[in-house]
């Protein structure tokens, strides 16, 4: 029988009680705030103006936006996810902290249109099949600026992986792939944007090891010429 259900069965992001459960205390703010969090609203902090938006995109439960309010970055956040188990978590507690719930949209990356002042995209394309068209969306959003942070080295280096984490019985893949900076940097250069990399506070430019697999995990900041 044929069905519509593939994209939550094969994801590993709906398999994980850790996951879940870790993604709730950080919107209940029960666990110490993510460095790269805190590095990426510094970095969009020399960007935003009063009343511009931001696009946090592959949001999870959209727990960024506490890194933007205890800050008092004057952006008006919104996050978006492909998972809808995720989106819940945030939906459930981040309204408590101030942030609607109908600012957590229930988005793909394919079906992404629109426009937003910035667009941050945290740890999200290195675990996708390839980079190119998804980064071109998020370029053709942005009005204003683009904040990365993804596994970026000298050489590209693509993987489809097991994950050894997820709930006792699931058997799944994930992507993880590396990119080459230098193309990445060009390729945002081409539709019209000045970019720079910056290193990862977190992990100072060595790599991390994920779910088994390294990590080298870089900040790109692009800004619209």
């Amino acid at each position: 029988m044929i069905c519509s259900g593939g994209w939550e069965r094969y994801s590993i992001w709906e398999h994980s009680a850790v996951v879940r459960e870790l993604y709730a205390r950080r919107c209940r703010l029960e666990v110490e705030e993510m460095t790269c969090h805190a590095q990426a609203a510094e970095m969009l902090s020399r960007h935003v103006r009063p009343g511009e938006t931001l696009l946090d995109v592959g949001c999870g439960s959209g727990y960024f936006f506490h890194s933007l309010r205890t800050r008092s970055i004057p952006v008006e956040y919104w996050g978006m996810d492909a998972s809808q188990t995720l989106l819940d978590i945030g939906r459930r507690h981040l309204p408590a902290f101030g942030l609607p719930a109908e600012r957590l949209l229930h988005l793909r990356l394919e079906d992404l249109d629109g426009e937003a002042d910035h667009v941050v995209c945290v740890n999200v394309l290195s675990n996708i099949d390839n980079y190119h068209k998804p980064l071109e969306r998020l370029l053709r959003v942005a009005r204003k600026s683009l904040l990365l942070r993804e596994s970026l080295a000298a050489q590209t280096r693509c993987a489809f992986v097991r994950d050894e984490f997820l709930d006792p019985g699931c058997d799944l893949r994930v992507h993880v792939n590396t990119y080459g900076l230098a193309e990445v940097l060009a390729f945002i250069g081409e539709h019209g944007f000045d970019a720079r990399a910056e290193t990862d506070r977190r992990t100072g430019g060595v790599p991390e090891m994920v779910i088994g697999h390294p990590h080298h995990w870089t900040f790109i900041e692009a800004t619209r010429k």
